[in-house]
């Protein structure tokens, strides 16, 4: 399966190749940061697997973090970032925009959910941190 995505105005093309490692709801207190949400829908990608096509982006580290996010140096889209794992990380509203959503991209689970600022009620797993960890458990009944 190839993907092929871009920015709001163009500058930026880069296609996807195969299928995602991870598709997740992340609500950790850094990725609200560098993406500017209460939680991140996005796919996780390995970084051979993002091949760029058309190229004007700047890139922001985060002070404190081992995260990278890259955007349109003219329309300002968030493009991707780097996490500590060195993935690539699609926000999915990028893939939305782009007409690849809801069918392969749909998040699977949640993570870092006891960082989380809103609940979210669906029937996904929710880990306390990361998947290899544990699940999250409500103290209601």
């Amino acid at each position: 399966m190839s993907t092929t995505v871009g920015c709001l105005c163009g500058a930026n093309q880069f296609q996807l190749k195969g299928s995602p490692a991870a598709k997740a709801y992340c609500h950790c207190q850094t990725c609200r940061d560098m993406y500017g949400g209460d939680l991140l829908s996005a796919t996780a990608w390995s970084s051979d697997q993002l091949i760029w096509g058309k190229r004007a982006s700047g890139t922001f580290k985060h002070p404190a973090k081992s995260i990278t996010r890259h955007f349109c140096t003219f329309c300002g889209e968030t493009l991707f970032g780097i996490n500590r794992l060195g993935m690539t990380v699609i926000p999915n509203t990028l893939l939305v925009r782009n007409g690849c959503f809801p069918n392969d991209y749909s998040p699977a689970f949640h993570l870092f959910y006891e960082q989380r600022v809103i609940n979210v009620e669906d029937d996904l797993p929710k880990y306390v941190a990361g998947w290899d960890g544990p699940l999250y458990i409500s103290s209601r009944h």
